[in-house]
């Protein structure tokens, strides 16, 4: 029997945004794990805000609507508001109720800026990260670190000559590069760089992160300027911000795996003095040009083709970032507020990835 289309609506539900949202559905883990490390940050919220004045937008919800957005690779964030807007699935994950009206983008993103001076995503990712900690999730000795390219929300044909020029140029040996001489009008922060011989130079910037080898999962992640020796100095620099954090457990012997870029004999000087076994793949005809630097006992250490083999997990970081997700082009400009995403990013790839993990690994009982 053919059923009649009903032309006239309801004018009351009966079901809550809690009811709709499907008991199995990821987002219900993802949204538990998000509370809970956010509940830790609240006192930090606290010191982000005035006592007095016009309440607004809680930083929670702002968070988890920028998750949202990383999440479902939603473009922008006007494109954002417009989803949260009539996506019950979206109200329900950021913590709006069905009759609660949604910002405007500037005011959301005005608010967002807030969160940019306390090092949130920062925060938040260690948050993340001790929740993966606690349920065994993490490998305490083995790395690897990686960085790829983040076009920048700029044109190519935006960048103009200096003026003045530089005096000197921060290549190799002091040679001036397009990235000394020239800069975007759009975003000057944004350099022109290439990862490789045959590619475009196009403004962009490098994202850095540092998984470990047991589940993949991002232990530090941070986006700088583009330039030849950016991503060595940020994998020394993220491996001293994992040495400060104070609820990691005592370590003996620590591997870090990484690709030919990281043959460098300052960089494998800076491991070696943090007590780190570099695990650097290295060039097949070491040169007077390119030569390689790992002593033999590192060269003939048997978890050295097991980190290479480990490298693969870097790659599934970005590619998720630069297929699923919002990665392949930042919408945003200068190195603060790309620095912030990127590593939200980080924040929203482990929580994916831990939500598969715990389908697959029994939580230990707490």
């Amino acid at each position: 029997m053919r059923g009649d289309e009903k032309q006239q609506e309801a004018m009351f539900s009966y079901l809550n945004l809690e009811q709709r949202v499907p008991a199995e559905h990821p987002l219900r883990a993802i949204r538990q794990m998000v509370d809970q490390a956010l509940g830790e940050l609240s006192q930090h919220f606290d010191g982000l805000y005035a006592r007095g004045g016009r309440p607004s937008i809680p930083p929670e919800q702002l968070l988890r609507a920028r998750l949202v957005q990383v999440l479902y690779g939603l473009r922008s964030e006007r494109q954002l508001m417009e989803q949260v807007e009539y996506n019950l699935l979206y109200r329900w994950f950021v913590g709006l109720a069905m009759d609660e009206a949604v910002w405007d983008a500037t005011v959301y993103s005005k608010n967002r800026d807030r969160l940019l001076q306390g090092e949130v995503s920062q925060r938040l990712l260690g948050a993340v990260v001790e929740q993966a900690r606690a349920q065994s999730l993490l490998s305490e000795e083995h790395f690897t670190v990686d960085g790829t390219l983040l076009e920048a929300w700029a044109n190519r044909n935006s960048c103009e000559l200096k003026d003045p020029p530089p005096s000197k140029g921060t290549g190799s040996r002091g040679k001036k590069c397009l990235r000394d001489t020239h800069e975007s009008r759009t975003d000057p922060e944004a350099r022109l760089y290439k990862k490789s011989a045959a590619g475009e130079a196009k403004p962009s910037y490098l994202g850095h992160v540092s998984v470990e080898n047991r589940h993949g999962l991002v232990v530090a992640a941070c986006a700088t300027q583009s330039s030849t020796t950016a991503e060595r100095e940020a994998a020394l620099a993220m491996l001293d911000e994992m040495a400060r954090t104070p609820t990691a457990p005592g370590r003996k012997r620590i591997t870090l795996g990484a690709d030919k870029l990281y043959q460098e004999e300052k960089f494998i000087a800076g491991l070696r003095q943090r007590g780190i076994v570099p695990h650097v793949a290295e060039y097949e005809k070491a040169s007077l040009h390119w030569p390689n630097f790992l002593s033999d006992a590192e060269r003939n250490d048997p978890g050295l083709a097991i980190s290479q083999k480990k490298r693969k997990l870097v790659e599934m970081v970005f590619g998720w970032g630069k297929l699923d997700s919002i990665m392949r082009k930042f919408k945003l400009q200068g190195v603060k507020r790309i620095d912030w995403l990127f590593r939200l990013l980080a924040t929203a790839n482990n929580l994916v990835r831990m939500v598969k993990l715990r389908r697959l690994i029994p939580v230990p009982a707490q």
